[in-house]
């Protein structure tokens, strides 16, 4: 099965951070990216954990 792809708008609304973060994240490989063509994509599922987790963190 595969997993829902989202673009970085869509991440960065999830995450609550600006794009500039989305793309720190995804280069130091804090979040799971692939490229397609010239866009960054972002799995879904890795993006719905990585919030859960910063959202514990900052309680």
């Amino acid at each position: 099965m595969d997993d829902k792809l989202l673009n970085i708008t869509e991440t960065c609304a999830i995450l609550n951070v600006s794009e500039i973060t989305v793309k720190r994240w995804a280069r130091e490989h804090l979040l799971k990216s692939v490229k397609s063509g010239s866009e960054i994509m972002f799995p879904e599922p890795d993006v719905l954990k990585y919030k859960e987790i910063n959202d514990r963190l900052s309680k």
